[in-house]
């Protein structure tokens, strides 16, 4: 009997960006009565099915992106006699789903950190039951990943979390519901034991994958000490404490070590929070922009975010503090009109965002806006092939909808177009080009560009193309510029890197500026 874990996808670029973290959080709270299990990541790879046997037991982590697929691995898996087990954010929201469709025996809901072991104790005895409920567990009890099982030369970046949750409430969102509102965070010295295992075995560009590295706000801590809260002034404060702690203590890690995290907006006006960042060598974050527009934001509950030249200057200031930006928009809201799309584009130029990613707008399970949907979908629900469009994750990406409400002034094709011209746009040559003066060497320059057009690639071709033969040549393209793109982010083990010395909390922090 062997343990398999299977991270599904449809599409296969041999190389990947970033680890699955999940896939070897399993595997570290695998026992170890069991062996190593067998990892299968098919966004590097397609399963071996040929690799299963009876009596194994097929983990599979699924979220709505490849939930299809997912299936069609737990279908398979099961015709050949395995015990098929599910979990991610999808199985957790449609556990029913995973066992009618996907062939499951067992579904687990919530955090698989602790119940994993649990669960397959159970299975191995024959008493398992078919719902599973993880939870929400504290983060002293996050299971450090296995990471010496990931194949050193498939991946270019690494990824430890250090917080999950979200105090945020975005209608486009699900982590605020799943993982909770109240964010969970490891001790420091566990996030930094796990990057010192990474950079030991030659990883030293880490994503700090976490739902929002910026937890506490200063408006936060503002507001309850107006209303005379003092033990919620004192809580938040400690989160804001922990955060200095961890990027006190990844300052103190090899100079050659970068890293990269989600942030929400509002750490533009937290310049003392900018800076430890710049020093711990946080490089860049992920920002949920979404819209340039007050009514746009308004649409998806993200009043706090800025719009216009507030928008700019606040984007500026990351990049004024050392932390590049990954500017994230949504196409198709209900304010959107066809001015919308240049307007996106000229913002992001003039606030110097360093890289960007335009979605068109969709309704994902576990989301307010996807609730809305599906209740005003129930009086007429359309169908393709069948399978109703509420769940379009079910549906052939080949003849999936791409968006799934009307818009009161575009249709589908136009905003699918526009949006594809945003992406040529801003990853054209001359302005990739201009904006890799952002590096200081040649060598570097010519990396952002690689690394510029190897994302556009792998998240708007694949993403926002029409069928299937469109999607393989995008595949296909990005398979060829992983590979320069893999020797950009290669370093040499560091196998005798030891823990950076224990320190007190920087002194900055018993003093909080509010202006």
């Amino acid at each position: 009997m062997r343990i398999h874990l299977v991270n599904p996808s449809d599409s296969s670029f041999g190389i990947g960006v970033i680890t699955p973290r999940w896939l070897y959080v399993l595997a570290g709270a695998t026992p170890l009565s069991c062996g190593d299990p067998v990892i299968t990541d098919e966004t590097l790879e397609q399963m071996d099915f040929d690799s299963i046997e009876s009596g194994d037991i097929v983990g599979i982590g699924i979220h709505t992106g490849n939930a299809l697929r997912g299936m069609e691995v737990g279908r398979a898996a099961r015709e050949r006699g395995a015990l098929v087990v599910y979990g991610g954010i999808h199985a957790t929201l449609y556990p029913d789903e995973a066992r009618d469709l996907g062939g499951a025996h067992v579904v687990v809901k919530g955090d698989g950190d602790v119940v994993w072991s649990k669960v397959i104790s159970d299975l191995m005895a024959g008493i398992a039951q078919p719902i599973y409920d993880g939870g929400r567990i504290p983060g002293d009890q996050f299971v450090p990943a296995r990471w010496d099982l990931a194949p050193r030369a498939s991946y270019m970046w690494a990824s430890v979390q250090t917080v999950r949750g979200c105090p945020k409430h975005c209608s486009f969102c699900s982590v605020w519901r799943t993982d909770g509102q109240k964010p969970r965070q490891r001790t420091s010295d566990a996030v930094i034991g796990e990057i010192v295992q990474l950079r030991r075995l030659g990883y030293r560009f880490i994503a700090l994958a976490d739902d929002n590295f910026y937890p506490v706000t200063l408006t936060d801590i503002e507001l309850a000490e107006k209303q005379d809260n003092g033990p919620r002034v004192s809580e938040l404060k400690a989160i804001r404490a922990e955060r200095f702690e961890l990027m006190d203590k990844l300052a103190k890690l090899p100079a050659d070590m970068v890293f990269f995290t989600q942030i929400t907006m509002e750490a533009g006006e937290d310049t003392q929070f900018l800076d430890a960042m710049r020093k711990a060598r946080i490089k860049g974050a992920l920002v949920g922009v979404e819209s340039v527009t007050e009514e746009g934001l308004k649409s998806v509950f993200k009043n706090f975010n800025s719009a216009g030249g507030d928008l700019v200057a606040r984007l500026g200031k990351f990049k004024e503090h050392g932390v590049h930006v990954l500017g994230s928009f949504i196409f198709g809201l209900p304010s959107d009109g066809r001015d919308t799309f240049d307007a996106t584009a000229a913002l992001a130029k003039k606030a110097g965002i360093t890289f960007a990613q335009f979605v068109m707008m969709t309704p994902f399970p576990g989301t307010v806006d996807f609730d809305r949907w599906e209740k005003n979908m129930q009086s007429n629900t359309p169908e393709v092939d069948g399978v109703p469009i509420t769940r379009y994750w079910l549906i052939p990406a080949a003849v999936r909808p791409k968006m799934f409400t009307p818009h009161g002034v575009m249709s589908t094709d136009e905003i699918r177009e526009r949006t594809q011209g945003v992406w040529d746009k801003f990853y054209g040559f001359r302005e990739i080009w201009e904006r890799s003066r952002c590096v200081n060497t040649l060598r570097g320059r010519l990396a952002f560009l690689f690394v510029s057009k190897l994302y556009r690639q792998m998240y708007a071709n694949t993403g926002i193309s029409t069928d299937s033969a469109r999607r393989q040549k995008a595949t296909n393209v990005a398979r060829l510029l992983a590979i320069p793109c893999k020797k950009l982010f290669e370093a040499k083990p560091m196998p005798d890197l030891a823990m950076p010395p224990m320190s007190a909390l920087v002194p900055a922090l018993t003093t909080i500026s509010l202006n």
